[in-house]
């Protein structure tokens, strides 16, 4: 079953309830000005309040095209009123609509289900480039200098959180939320363990150790 993750910035992205329609799974999440903290499968939609509780909906469009965690995301800006201006300016700052609230989940499910089968290819071939580093999404295959990296899938998938987040130290929890290892529940030392088996692929591959492990807290993924 496919995978739709749609993110809103105000509260209403921690209270709604997963939504089937056909093979498809729609969830839903928070999004704040820090981007997505777990990884994100499949399409990516995000709704942006005009007025959001730590910065500008405007600043949240600009920062999520930056980003390459989520410049292939469709932007929906949520208008306080339907105002021209308004609207031209969440255009030029990278949204591509735009409604005006309140929000409501029928209202959300509604405008993705509209438009959905238009981006039915919107990450089909999302690739992550990381100076030597590629890692192809579709078809789950990541390279060192053109040298296939032999991983399993919990290493690959690690691999990407890893790479999306450069020069953070992530924890051993950080890494178990953002890869979805909630359930059932995942003893911290696990990471430890799929951490040696990434680095072990990545070296065989010609990578080195870009993986620094930092005491007492976690590892980070070091780009120059």
């Amino acid at each position: 079953m496919d995978v739709i993750t749609i993110f809103l910035t105000n509260e209403l992205g921690e209270t709604l309830d997963d939504f089937v329609h056909g093979q498809r799974r729609f969830v839903f999440d928070r999004l704040s000005g820090e981007g997505p903290r777990r990884l994100v499968e499949g399409q990516m939609w995000v709704f942006v309040d005009w007025v959001m509780d730590d910065l500008a909906g405007l600043e949240m469009c600009r920062r999520l095209r930056a980003d390459r965690r989520t410049n292939g995301a469709h932007i929906t800006i949520v208008l306080e009123g339907d105002d021209a201006e308004a609207r031209r300016r969440a255009l030029r700052a990278g949204a591509d609509d735009y409604l005006v609230g309140p929000l409501t989940r029928n209202a959300v499910l509604d405008r993705v289900l509209a438009l959905q089968s238009r981006t039915s290819d919107l990450h089909a071939t999302r690739r992550l480039e990381l100076g030597p580093l590629t890692i192809d999404m579709a078809a789950l295959q990541a390279r060192w200098a053109d040298t296939p990296i032999a991983l399993r899938p919990n290493e690959f998938r690690l691999l990407r959180f890893l790479a999306e987040n450069p020069n953070r130290v992530l924890s051993r929890q950080d890494l178990i939320n953002g890869l979805g290892k909630r359930e059932p529940p995942i003893d911290e030392r696990t990471v430890d363990v799929w951490i040696g088996r990434l680095r072990r692929a990545i070296k065989a591959a010609g990578g080195g150790n870009p993986l620094r492990t930092v005491r007492s807290m976690g590892y980070v993924f070091d780009l120059y």
